[in-house]
């Protein structure tokens, strides 16, 4: 069924999975080595399924070495959230663990996840065992598994929210992992709030021994929302509302934004809609796809292993009809839908269950103090208090959700108190604006990215404020490398970070997140950049529609062309 058959062929990756006895391989010996700050080799691999990267401080890597020093490695621990809901009890525990073992911040992700940065080797266990004493986890939250289930958080959604919610919790426990190892390493064989875990019990019914060929990632939208990018997914479950009701989910395959620079045969791809099924076939619709990736996909060469070259390599007439072989019944034909934005609405707004919600900007989604801004403590403050909920978004923002009436006025004098408040007065350009980590943590960065895209983002509202367009929303993505965390290939503006300080200009993405940018300059510096983008914006100022966004606008002058195929996306 796989065309991985001769297994001299298979990546080192896949040998390590086989051989790991279901991800615990040699992590515990890795653990205990008080020579090194990192892992032995293999166990770099499998601590992702755990929820974990190692990394190191790039700026300090000549000083060390100069010294006959290691780098400082250091770990980065992703915290599953299930559609991006938390509890104002779990943001205390997390932000005390960030206080107490990171550098200390807190990271909200484009995946609706959280991040700790800067968790020493010695810290890990302690860390990780105390975000599951908050019944949050950190297992899947990398590797080559389903990943954090991300759902539509937007408070303008209509009341089926709690139930498409229940979908994307019911989706993420029963894609989750099986394996005992994670209990058995970080928990000393104790599931938290459960019995002890028995070696007899492991078994991976889904994934199997090597679990699938690469990442995987699912989302949930309710239109007319695409908050959380469902183009961009692996999977991709569309809600459809009747009278009111949530009636099921037309269902996206094969997107997914990574590529490789010089590599043609690598490319960002959206998804393709293959048809609807109702609420009770969700799950099971979810789970017979992950099968197909982990029969049919790349195991030879990681960088054509998304499930992405699957549907391409197979083709998608293939896919579905093994799709509805493997269902037993047919998808139905796909619902309308229409999506109007892929940002988040800002500032307070009533729900229809009456509790309101507060739509916060936080820059890249960084959650620190400043020294004039200490959101951090701030947001602690909110937490300590709160009896509602947090709900990160796909855009790296956070929602202060579920206030009561009665509580309201507490949480806006705190929003006050803090800064918070003042400081969503922001432009509309800073208000689209993503990036990922990039350097100086992330090992792939070729380039900048959070710490440098608020500053380039000002430079761009200046050249518009000049052309009398200060308050036009523009989606803008940055990535420090190709590899696309930060969904760069989205933004009607893009850029992908080529070497320090230069970087590739992508456009003409839609403003809704169905439709792909291209290439359109290679390696600029800043200056380059500015100068490259005043006068088209310039152009746009003078010539756009009523309410035509940035990207139609790039297309429909021909500045452009759109991004149908591959060989589109890397033409310049």
């Amino acid at each position: 069924m796989s065309l991985n058959q001769d297994k001299s062929k298979l990546s080192e990756v896949e040998h390590i999975k086989e051989a790991s006895n279901y991800l615990e391989g040699t992590l515990p010996d890795s653990l205990k080595d008080e020579l090194t700050g990192n892992l032995f080799a293999q166990d770099q691999q499998l601590i992702k399924f755990h929820g974990s990267y190692v990394q190191s401080d790039r700026e300090l890597e000549k000083e060390r070495k100069a010294q006959k020093l290691e780098p400082l490695y250091s770990f980065m621990i992703r915290v599953r959230v299930p559609g991006g809901i938390a509890t104002p009890q779990q943001w205390v525990a997390l932000d005390d663990l960030a206080n107490k073992y990171g550098n200390p911040t807190l990271k909200l992700t484009t995946r609706q996840a959280f991040e700790l940065h800067g968790i020493l080797k010695h810290n890990l266990k302690p860390t990780i065992r105390e975000i599951n004493e908050t019944l949050l986890s950190t297992i899947a939250a990398c590797g080559d598994v389903n990943r954090n289930v991300m759902n539509t958080v937007n408070p303008y959604t209509s009341a089926i929210h709690d139930d498409v919610q229940a979908v994307a919790q019911a989706i993420s426990d029963h894609l989750n992992p099986r394996t005992t190892a994670y209990y058995k390493i970080w928990l000393n064989d104790e599931e938290v709030g459960g019995s002890g875990v028995q070696e007899e019990e492991i078994d991976e019914p889904i994934y199997g021994k090597t679990y699938l060929p690469r990442k995987f990632k699912i989302t949930l939208a309710i239109p007319p929302y695409n908050d959380t990018d469902v183009f961009a997914h692996d999977i991709g479950l569309i809600a459809i509302e009747d009278n009111g009701k949530l009636a099921g989910f037309n269902f996206s395959v094969g997107g997914g934004m990574g590529m490789t620079f010089g590599d043609e045969g690598t490319y960002p791809r959206l998804g393709n809609v293959i048809g609807y099924a109702p609420v009770d076939k969700a799950v099971d619709v979810c789970e017979k796809i992950v099968t197909i990736q982990r029969d049919y996909g790349n195991r030879e060469n990681r960088r054509y292993s998304r499930f992405k070259y699957t549907v391409d390599r197979m083709g998608l007439e293939f896919i579905k009809t093994e799709l509805n072989k493997r269902l037993g019944y047919d998808l139905e034909p796909a619902k309308p839908f229409k999506f109007t934005t892929n940002g988040d609405s800002y500032g307070w707004v009533k729900g229809v269950s009456g509790k309101w919600f507060n739509t916060l900007y936080i820059e890249h989604g960084r959650v620190r103090d400043f020294e004039d801004y200490p959101l951090k403590k701030g947001l602690r403050a909110i937490a300590e208090v709160l009896d509602g909920d947090f709900r990160l978004t796909g855009n790296q923002n956070v929602v202060i959700g579920n206030v009561s009436e009665e509580q309201k006025p507490q949480i806006e004098a705190l929003l006050q108190q803090y800064g918070i408040a003042q400081h969503q007065e922001v432009t509309n350009l800073h208000q689209h604006s993503l990036a990922c980590v990039a350097l100086n943590l992330c090992p792939l960065a070729n380039a900048e990215g959070e710490r440098y895209l608020p500053t380039l983002v000002s430079k761009i509202h200046a050249l518009l404020s000049a052309h009398g367009i200060g308050e036009q929303a523009i989606t803008i993505r940055m990535t420090g490398c190709p590899n696309g965390c930060g969904r760069p290939y989205l933004g009607e503006i893009g850029f992908v970070g080529r070497a320090p300080g230069k970087y590739n200009l992508y456009l003409g993405a839609s403003f809704n997140g169905d439709r792909l940018n291209v290439l359109y300059r290679e390696a600029l510096t800043e200056e380059e950049i500015l100068a490259t983008l005043d006068p088209i914006i310039g152009q746009y100022a003078k010539e756009k529609a009523e309410g035509e966004h940035f990207g139609d606008f790039l297309l429909r002058k021909g500045i452009v062309n759109p991004h149908y195929n591959k060989s589109d996306f890397h033409s310049s």
